[in-house]
């Protein structure tokens, strides 16, 4: 487990960056947080990591977003995703046993589908510690 400290939207970024640059093919990253605690800022980051430079958005009403880069990204969002048999639809093995490196936002509403060998990364705010400030759990 390794635990990282943010004071600022640019050191979530490159924080996400990093582990992206180091990621391999066939990766999965699993993004946990609530609601504008900076998922898409870590995610922006983790894209560029890739070589992606192309505008990243959460593909909350998609569930999966592919972007093209030295390492294909695999953006899902499964916040609106209410049972993990509709991953079914859109073929999600294929993405998870990919080429590319897959990026899971919200995916505690799926882990019963996550493989085991899944990277989790928590985002958690601390107001005590500052408005900007967020602990980040890589496990």
């Amino acid at each position: 487990m390794t635990v990282y400290e943010s004071n600022s939207e640019k050191q979530t970024f490159d924080i996400g960056y990093e582990l992206a640059a180091a990621s391999k093919k066939g990766a999965i990253y699993c993004l946990i947080g609530d609601l504008g605690v900076g998922k898409t800022v870590f995610s922006k980051g983790f894209a560029e990591g890739l070589g992606i430079t192309e505008p990243i958005t959460s593909p909350t009403f998609t569930i999966v977003q592919v972007y093209d880069g030295e390492k294909p990204l695999y953006h899902f969002d499964m916040y609106r995703i209410e049972d993990p048999d509709e991953l079914e639809m859109i073929g999600y093995e294929d993405y998870f046993y990919g080429q590319g490196v897959c990026l899971v936002e919200w995916a505690n509403n799926v882990s019963d589908v996550i493989p085991k060998e899944a990277i989790w990364i928590d985002i958690e705010k601390d107001l005590e510690k500052g408005f900007d400030y967020r602990k980040i759990t890589i496990r």
